[in-house]
């Protein structure tokens, strides 16, 4: 996928209104700390367009990027976070359910989970709701370069189990140091933006 524009279109708070956006959306989710802005960052190729900060729970809004004019990668609020308040928490969990609910753009759904960890409550909590709203969550397992080559596998499993993630689910190892994964991640993004174009040329014949 070759990225020739990209930026950050809207920024939505709790009480924004979210917008309605004519081109398909793919939503990255996953708690404070997991690596999500550094992930963005490399599907954009870019260096710091999604902004990575050495404190967690930074982002505490729903970011819409414009790639390409073809795509929206949308950043959604990180969950778990453990120093922010029970009221802070239940905001970007409204935050992120809402934006679910209610695009209609919303094409493919990321939840990135760290692999050398078993998956939280919270990590457990977002992959069932996300299947319970009808969305078959691609699950991204950052820091792979993290643990040894020889681990993958195991590390996986344990991911895969503690989701309760079927054997058809899909599980990308990802490093945002070594860029392993990333073009698998980059393969879904064109996949979407095909699929659509397939489908706007169908409505235009009818």
């Amino acid at each position: 996928m070759v990225i020739r524009s990209c930026n950050l279109e809207t920024v939505c708070g709790p009480t924004s209104t979210l917008p309605k956006n004519d081109l398909p959306e793919v939503a990255f989710a996953g708690k404070s700390n997991v690596g999500k802005s550094s992930l963005i960052n490399a599907v954009m190729n870019r260096k710091s367009l999604a902004r990575v900060s050495a404190q967690p729970g930074k982002t505490q809004t729903i970011n819409f990027y414009n790639i390409n004019d073809e795509i929206y990668v949308v950043d959604l609020p990180g969950y778990g976070f453990a120093k922010a308040s029970e009221k802070e928490r239940e905001r970007w969990g409204k935050m992120i359910e809402t934006y679910l609910n209610t695009s209609d753009m919303i094409r493919a759904v990321f939840l990135l989970v760290d692999i050398r960890h078993a998956p939280s409550a919270n990590d457990k909590q977002m992959f069932e709701w996300m299947d319970y709203v009808g969305y078959d969550p691609i699950v991204i397992a950052t820091k792979a370069d993290k643990i040894k080559r020889s681990q993958l596998d195991k590390q996986i499993k344990i991911l895969r189990e503690g989701l309760g993630a079927t054997k058809d689910t899909i599980i990308v190892p990802f490093s945002s140091q070594t860029k392993q994964g990333l073009d698998t991640i980059q393969d879904f993004l064109a996949q979407v933006i095909e699929n659509e174009a397939s489908l706007s040329d169908v409505e235009d014949l009818d």
